[in-house]
């Protein structure tokens, strides 16, 4: 449970630093929602809990992640939204190398409770440069960018 919106990321990131996905869920209501960089949707807290379990022990048992940028929008006095700019280190290939860094941008949508900040959704996205959305062609999904394409 985080003290102020804006503790979120921090303890994402020393959870997912420790591989601590226990803690990890913990920051997240029972009944959360979390999207992740390719779309898959976990309902709860449990589902968050076991979906980052199996990816901190598996392909990114070696990462860190690091928060390089927060935004805090406060909507209300008891709801306010957070984002992220990440970077990501040591995610491993399927072959276990290490795969060059990523950045990401997290949003957290949290609420007050009587404890402190919860996360009631969250979704992680990819950020790709230069680029501006994907394609899919021959069930390959690719990034493009269109400017100056006439």
């Amino acid at each position: 449970m985080a003290e102020t919106p804006d503790d979120i990321p921090r303890l994402f990131q020393d959870a997912w630093n420790r591989k601590d996905a226990h803690a990890l869920a913990g920051l997240f209501s029972n009944d959360a929602d979390f999207v992740n960089v390719v779309g898959l949707w976990w309902h709860n807290r449990a589902n968050i809990e076991r979906a980052h379990h199996y990816r901190l022990t598996t392909f990114f048992r070696n990462s860190t992640i690091s928060a390089r940028r927060i935004k805090l929008r406060q909507i209300s006095e008891d709801v306010a939204i957070v984002h992220t700019r990440w970077k990501l280190s040591g995610q491993l290939d399927k072959a276990g190398e290490a795969l060059e860094d990523r950045l990401a941008i997290m949003m957290f949508v949290a609420e007050r409770s009587t404890t402190g900040w919860i996360v009631c959704a969250a979704q992680n996205t990819d950020i790709i440069p230069g680029m501006e959305t994907n394609v899919i062609r021959n069930g390959e999904i690719t990034a493009v960018d269109y400017r100056g394409k006439e």
